[in-house]
């Protein structure tokens, strides 16, 4: 689930005021209980999509989910979209110009995390792709759970430690376990709502065969 701390972890699901089950960690942020709703959990095929969600993921370390999803729009813009054959070729001006960014979060070390991320991306698309790469970490199909409180939601586990030694080896920053995990939720890779949410059979019939 996208909150480090994982707080009150014996919470299960919550019923909302439309009288919808969720995770309680939305609680009733409209932002945060749209995106419980509309993106997380939902298995993420595209390869666009997966490299802004890792470079996010990223940038959430020693902060909260919210924040960032606040913050999405104004990395959209200053990170050129997230195309990375544009963020390989930042300049030292760029990245200056990003530091002074208030929108985003600025933090030196995470910036040049993404641009590394970047050639990661670029590599692996001459190759099987990015997308194809990740997912097959669980053979192209999401992990089901059957969680039922936030108890027994894991912070990292074997696949996640796999991938994140891979992309380390590749050159990869801010890439450990348990950002992974966190990434792998979101993303569908696991489908970690809990079995009374609303979403858990919703993005359980999303779910398709990716393709060794």
């Amino acid at each position: 689930m996208p909150e480090r701390e994982k707080p009150q972890r014996n919470v299960k699901a919550v019923r909302g005021a439309d009288g919808l089950l969720r995770c309680p960690w939305p609680g009733a942020e409209p932002l945060y209980v749209a995106y419980h709703d509309e993106e997380w959990g939902a298995p993420e095929y595209d390869d666009r999509a997966l490299f802004e969600k890792l470079v996010l993921d990223g940038f959430q370390a020693g902060l909260s989910w919210i924040t960032i999803l606040r913050k999405r729009p104004a990395f959209r813009t200053a990170f050129d979209g997230f195309k990375p054959e544009k963020i390989v070729r930042w300049n030292a001006a760029k990245k200056e110009a990003l530091m002074l960014d208030a929108g985003i979060v600025r933090n030196r070390a995470k910036i040049e995390a993404t641009v590394a991320l970047a050639r990661i991306y670029l590599d692996l698309a001459e190759k099987e792709g990015f997308a194809r790469h990740l997912w097959s970490f669980v053979d192209g199909r999401p992990i089901q759970n059957a969680r039922r409180s936030l108890a027994d939601m894991p912070a990292e586990t074997e696949v996640s430690r796999a991938i994140a030694k891979d992309l380390r080896a590749r050159g990869g920053n801010f890439v450990g376990p348990t950002i992974i995990y966190a990434f792998m939720q979101a993303t569908g890779m696991v489908n970690d709502h809990l079995v009374d949410c609303c979403r858990h059979d919703a993005c359980r019939a999303l779910a398709r065969d990716f393709g060794p």
